[in-house]
């Protein structure tokens, strides 16, 4: 993939009219758009195909429930035309199995691809303050890279880890895994709620498959300079 290719803008809007407006000026400018909780809750599962006449949607609901209940609604995802879609990977392996299954399934019934799924590990807004609170044995990128491993062993296609992770997984997993990493901030920006972040270099140096990219392009001054300056330090 070249480096457009790449970008996975975070279409973080509350409403369809300005995801609508953000997406058709960036189209032909990255290869994924990601449609997040907000968005979705706001406006509904439509959405996703309009979206999609812009670039390949990432459907983000990191769905974590019983198995029965993440495998139906896997199943719904497959029918919004997402590209790719997740969950967390702590809801535990029969879960994962029973997402992926009915992804098959219900892609092979509408005769089209079917969409990648890939494992929420750890969030990147965890820290060590954070998951010392939380009932995980271990610092956040030894518990991200046990939970890639469960992820690789129930069949996903890859995960959504941060950048500190991503070498030890791409070494373990090999290079067809998925690694998509969000956290993207530009050097000597400010991370905001997140903890774990990189930039788009070292991201991709570490191994990334895809790169989340949010508020440093969607609350820029000048959204497509920001995305371009992007595009020439991943080229670089």
């Amino acid at each position: 993939m070249n480096a457009r290719d790449r970008i996975c803008l975070a279409l973080d809007f509350s409403d369809a009219s300005a995801a609508r407006s953000f997406g058709g000026r960036m189209r032909g400018r990255c290869g994924w758009f990601k449609m997040g909780l907000e968005l979705f809750v706001s406006e509904g599962p439509a959405l996703v195909g309009e979206i999609a006449r812009f670039g390949k949607v990432f459907l983000d609901l990191k769905l974590h429930d019983i198995p029965n209940t993440v495998a139906s609604a896997a199943r719904s995802a497959v029918r919004t035309g997402a590209a790719m879609l997740n969950m967390h990977a702590s809801g535990g392996r029969e879960m994962m199995i029973a997402a992926r299954s009915a992804v098959e399934e219900e892609s092979a019934r509408l005769g089209r691809p079917r969409p990648a799924i890939v494992a929420v590990t750890l969030l990147t807004s965890i820290g060590e303050e954070a998951i010392s609170e939380l009932p995980f044995d271990g610092d956040p990128s030894s518990v991200a890279i046990r939970l890639a491993a469960l992820s690789a062993a129930s069949g996903l296609d890859g995960v959504v880890c941060s950048a500190a992770e991503v070498a030890e997984i791409r070494a373990r997993h090999g290079p067809e895994f998925l690694a998509v990493v969000p956290g993207i901030r530009l050097a000597g920006t400010d991370g905001a709620d997140q903890r774990r972040i990189a930039t788009p270099s070292a991201a991709l140096r570490a191994g990334a498959s895809i790169l989340v990219i949010g508020r440093p392009v969607t609350r820029a001054a000048d959204p497509e300079a920001a995305l371009e300056s992007i595009v020439e330090e991943m080229e670089r």
